[in-house]
């Protein structure tokens, strides 16, 4: 399980079915206490999520758990909308920008994709030279893309040591992410919960969709977003599940 935290900075422009309410600095590092105790170790944050990067930096100080912080660039947001870059000039920006907020050099940074420039071979050229100087350069150990399309993923696969998926009903989305993971790229599987709409997932949604997700090869973690325990307990109880349970059977 990796531990989302949009809920942390943002509350606008977000597809949950209820609305966001973030968490006070005591209610975000009580989460952040029992997501360690669950076992949980990473985090993954964004500068388009609102002052997430910031709280984080403040909360993480001089925290000993091995977090491993996967963050992003490309996508900003002002409050009502969001604007992409891929330039290499601002990738190289925002990875220092994330850097100083977190106060620590992120374990994987992802390019926050639009769903557009990743379809083609060179939409993503300037971004792929400044994450692999940062990756040179030590300021980030890890580097990949947070993808919307088969075709992404695909074209991901020539440079990404990561690709953060939604491993939804698209076949071509998860033939792609085989291909990935048979290349040994590490899978990040978001929106496993459906964006909280758990009405779509059939009775048992979330022991469901946790193993249906972890029964892909190459998924290292199922990144859920949160900001209440119990619910936090309850995707962890149902990621450990369905890790003993093993893959699905076809037609189960």
């Amino acid at each position: 399980m990796g531990l989302g935290t949009v809920k942390f900075g943002r509350a606008s422009g977000v597809k949950y079915p209820t609305a966001v309410r973030i968490p006070s600095d005591d209610e975000a590092r009580r989460l952040l206490d029992q997501a360690r105790e669950f076992g949980v170790t990473l985090i993954d944050t964004a500068p388009a999520y609102g002052n997430s990067e910031q709280r984080l930096g403040v909360l993480l100080r001089a925290d000993t758990h091995p977090w491993f912080v996967v963050t992003k660039a490309g996508e900003s947001w002002d409050g009502e909308r969001s604007t992409f870059d891929f330039s290499e000039s601002e990738i190289q920006r925002s990875v220092a920008r994330s850097a100083d907020r977190l106060g620590q050099s992120p374990g994987l940074v992802l390019l926050h994709s639009d769903g557009i420039a990743e379809q083609t071979r060179t939409g993503f050229d300037g971004a792929v030279r400044a994450l692999r100087h940062a990756r040179e350069q030590g300021r980030t150990r890890l580097i990949g893309a947070s993808v919307k399309t088969a075709q992404g993923a695909r074209l991901a696969c020539e440079w990404a040591d990561v690709l953060m998926l939604e491993l939804g009903p698209d076949a071509s989305v998860i033939e792609a992410a085989s291909h990935a993971a048979g290349l040994g790229l590490g899978i990040l599987a978001k929106k496993a919960l459906a964006s909280g709409h758990l009405h779509t997932l059939g009775p048992t949604p979330i022991r469901t969709a946790m193993r249906r997700t972890l029964s892909h090869p190459g998924v290292a973690s199922v990144v859920v977003g949160t900001t209440n325990i119990e619910h936090l307990r309850e995707n962890c109880e149902a990621a450990t599940a369905a890790a003993d349970e093993g893959p699905m059977e076809t037609g189960e």
